[in-house]
C-alpha cells in the first residue's frame, strides 16, 4: 500500500513562511495544530498501523524547493525501510527551468514537479497563481518535464479545468496526477454538478490520473456519506487504474485522524479496486 500524498517538514531545517505565519486562516481552515515539526516517525506510525509501506512526498510551500527536496531525500536516506518518492517544486517558467531538472534529477526520489496553480477562489485571486495558463513559459516547462520523463502533480479548482485541459492536450507526453479531485471547493448539489462536468474533460485525457486527497479541506466536518459521491464520480470518470488514494497529512489531520479518514475511503472504494486505488496505480505512476 501506498499513500500517494502527503507532507513532512522540520521547521529547523528548511523554511515555510506559511507555517511560520500566526493568525493567518487558510483556506483549508485554522494551521495553528500543525504548525510544528511533522517528521517520518510520526506519519509512519500511523501509515503502518494502516498497512501502508511507502509513500509520495509533495512538495508544500517552502521558500526554498530544493533544500526541501535535498531534506527529504537525506529523510529517504535514512529510511531505506520505507518506500519514499517525492514531487518538488520548481517554477516551470524560469529561463534556467533545465538547470533546476538538473539538479533535481540527481536526486534518487525525485519523480515529478508541482506548481500550484489553483487553490481556492480567495487565495487564488491574491496570489495570481491562475495567471500560469496564460503563460507559453508554462507550457513549455510542462513539455519540458514530459521530455524528461518527470511528472507534474497538478492542483488546481474546477473553474480551471477546461482551460488546463486544453493546455494539457498540447503536452500529451507529460504524465499529470491530479491533486485533490480537482478541489471541489463548491460542496451544494450545484457545486458537485458543475465540478463533475468539469472534471469529464479533463478525465478524457489518458496521461491523467487522480488523486483521491484532501477532501477534508472544504468539507471540515466531513462523513464517509459527503465524500461518497466525489469518490463515486472519480472513479467513474478515471476508473480504478487511474485513480490513487493520498492522506494529505498532517493538513487533512485538522478534520480527522490517518485511521478514520483510511477506513472512510476502504469503505466507500469498491473492494475490488482497493488494490489499484491504495497501491497499484501510485506505484506505476511514480515508479515506485
Amino acid at each position: 500500500m501506498i499513500d500517494s500524498h502527503h507532507h513532512l517538514w522540520d521547521l529547523s531545517a528548511v523554511h515555510y513562511p506559511w507555517l511560520e505565519a500566526s493568525g493567518v486562516n487558510r483556506f483549508f481552515g485554522d494551521p495553528t495544530p500543525i504548525q510544528r515539526n511533522y517528521l517520518i516517525d510520526e506519519f509512519r506510525c500511523h501509515a503502518s498501523a494502516e498497512g501502508f509501506k511507502g509513500s509520495v512526498h509533495i512538495q508544500v510551500g517552502a521558500t526554498d524547493g530544493f533544500a526541501e527536496a535535498n531534506w527529504v531525500q537525506q529523510i529517504a536516506d535514512q529510511t531505506p525501510d520505507w518506500q519514499i518518492a517525492q514531487v518538488v517544486f520548481c517554477d516551470l517558467t524560469s529561463p534556467d527551468l533545465p538547470a533546476q531538472l538538473d539538479a533535481f534529477e540527481e536526486l534518487t526520489t525525485v519523480r515529478g514537479v508541482r506548481q500550484i496553480i489553483g487553490r481556492a477562489p480567495g487565495e487564488d485571486a491574491a496570489t495570481g497563481t491562475n495567471d500560469l495558463l496564460r503563460s507559453p513559459a508554462f507550457l513549455a516547462g510542462l513539455i519540458e518535464v514530459g521530455r524528461r520523463g518527470l511528472s507534474f502533480d497538478l492542483q488546481l479548482i474546477p473553474e480551471l479545468m477546461a482551460t488546463t485541459a486544453d493546455i494539457l492536450e498540447s503536452a500529451p507526453d507529460t504524465r499529470v496526477a491530479l491533486c485533490h479531485a480537482g478541489s471541489p471547493h463548491d460542496r451544494s448539489s450545484h457545486g458537485l454538478d458543475s465540478w463533475a462536468r468539469s472534471l469529464r474533460r479533463l478525465s478524457t485525457l489518458p496521461q491523467i490520473v487522480c488523486k483521491l486527497s484532501g477532501l477534508g479541506m472544504f468539507d471540515h466536518g466531513w462523513t464517509p456519506q459527503s465524500f461518497t459521491p466525489i469518490i463515486d464520480t472519480c472513479l467513474d470518470q478515471f476508473g480504478l487504474e487511474r485513480c490513487m488514494f493520498g492522506s494529505n497529512f498532517p493538513v487533512d489531520s485538522l478534520y480527522s485522524d490517518y485511521a478514520t479518514l483510511v477506513a472512510a475511503h476502504r469503505q466507500i472504494v469498491p473492494e475490488t479496486c482497493h488494490a489499484a486505488v491504495f497501491g497499484e496505480t501510485a506505484k506505476t505512476f511514480y515508479s515506485l
